[in-house]
């Protein structure tokens, strides 16, 4: 073999953020003239580099190249041993490249940091935060977390206060803040206090200082500062209602049924409850044929029959019969129209004779998704006019009713311009519109 090359030593140990050299001894046995390029091998390829690149010896000479550790002080390279190897390749090819191999053992080193999310809390009972800790060491870590308050009212928990936290990840925990003391009304109070965030170390080893983050809670009480107000507020208002009542309400409730009590009414109930009177019957003769003896005949017993009398001429007026109770009704209808054909038009409801129809809801569908005009019609009024391109569904419901008079009729006119395709369903060849109508049927008033 003409190139023998070793390393100084077998291992070496590198900090992070720290540069180690391990010397590389090369020797050319051959009888020409070689130059030799190095190449890294292993995990540590990337931090690692070999002063000079390259050597050229003559034969028989030997020369010292040094290899470079470079690890960065972060998590992407994990404390502990790696394999490595420096491949010592001849340029020529007339010679077989060599390996040495040695380990490399990268130093552990830790750094924490924290942060409370939020800084500050309020609420009326706790309040709540998140402590977040990273770990940018290279080496797992444990770390233990505990609370200072300013004051003995503060009362601080955590969800956990022991975390495990691999290289370069962070975890949470959750920590609430309360008061020993309630806070009814008045002022918000605020508390202070320390979360600590403390690495643990093997035992022998001083513990490192602590990461401090300072969290504030303010504590709102428990009443709104606007319920005094508010209920003052709602007792003037119950007094203005009562006064309101017996001022205003009161007095027209009572007017009102005085006007109820007519002459006319006064005259219809009095004929109906009084009763009729008897007449007089006949009376028998004082004289008549002697009895036996000179005596008396009895007369013979007479009756009659009492007739009834009605006085006065008023006859009671008849009186109106009430309006039949609303009832409650419903129609719907739908019509299907082709492109180009003219409008087609149907009809939910028609009011039959002695009735009105009191709209108060109307509900269209457009379930294809078509696009046109859709018109709704009260007998000869136009109660809706819709573009069927601007809806799927659309309700409308009317405060002050639609009143659609006897033999009238509520319709749908549908216009269609361009037939719509439902999602997963086949295209249909027509536009397709529904209509439902609510409100109550009515009868008219009778005398």
């Amino acid at each position: 073999m003409s190139l023998t090359a070793h390393l100084d030593a077998a291992s070496v140990t590198a900090a992070p953020g720290e540069e180690t050299r391990l010397p590389l001894q090369v020797r050319n046995s051959g009888s020409t003239v070689e130059e030799y390029r190095f190449e890294v091998v292993g995990a540590c390829a990337t931090w690692t580099t070999v002063e000079p690149a390259t050597l050229s010896l003559y034969p028989g000479s030997s020369e010292t190249a040094t290899v470079i550790f470079q690890p960065p002080r972060d998590p992407s390279v994990p404390a502990g041993e790696t394999p490595f190897g420096i491949r010592v390749v001849p340029t020529s090819g007339h010679a077989e490249p060599v390996v040495p191999e040695g380990r490399v053992a990268v130093s552990p080193f830790a750094e924490v940091t924290a942060e409370l999310v939020p800084r500050g809390s309020q609420g009326a009972r706790a309040g709540r935060h998140k402590a977040a800790v990273d770990n940018r060491g290279n080496a797992p870590l444990t770390a233990t977390l505990s609370a200072v308050a300013a004051t003995e009212q503060t009362q601080v928990s955590f969800t956990r206060k022991e975390l495990r936290i691999e290289p370069g990840r962070a975890a949470f925990t959750e920590l609430r803040v309360k008061s020993t003391k309630r806070l009814w009304r008045g002022t918000p109070l605020t508390h202070t206090f320390q979360v600590l965030v403390t690495r643990a170390v093997p035992e022998g080893e001083e513990p490192p200082a602590p990461v401090v983050l300072d969290g504030t809670y303010q504590q709102q009480p428990l009443l709104p500062r606007w319920l005094p107000r508010a209920l003052v507020l709602a007792c003037v208002l119950v007094l203005a209602l009562v006064g309101a009542w017996y001022g205003l309400l009161r007095p027209a409730v009572k007017s009102a049924a005085r006007e109820a009590i007519t002459p006319e009414v006064i005259a219809s109930a009095t004929a109906s409850a009084s009763p009729g009177k008897g007449g007089g019957g006949a009376s028998g003769g004082s004289g008549g044929s002697g009895g036996k003896d000179g005596a008396p005949s009895p007369a013979p017993p007479t009756s009659a029959a009492p007739t009834p009398s009605v006085t006065g001429s008023a006859k009671p007026k008849p009186v109106a019969k009430p309006p039949a109770p609303p009832a409650p009704t419903s129609a719907q209808v739908q019509v299907r129209d082709a492109v180009g054909g003219g409008a087609e038009s149907g009809t939910a409801l028609t009011v039959a004779d002695g009735r009105t129809f009191r709209l108060t809801d109307i509900v269209v569908q457009n379930p294809q998704g078509d696009a046109g005009t859709v018109v709704v019609r009260a007998g000869d009024r136009r109660i809706l006019t819709l573009a069927l391109e601007n809806f799927r569904d659309s309700d409308y419901h009317f405060v002050t009713p639609v009143l659609v008079s006897a033999g009238d009729a509520v319709t749908l006119t549908v216009d269609c311009r361009k037939v719509g395709r439902p999602v997963g369903a086949p295209q249909p060849d027509r536009c397709s519109t529904s209509l439902f109508l609510g409100g109550t049927l009515q009868g008219n008033k009778s005398s």
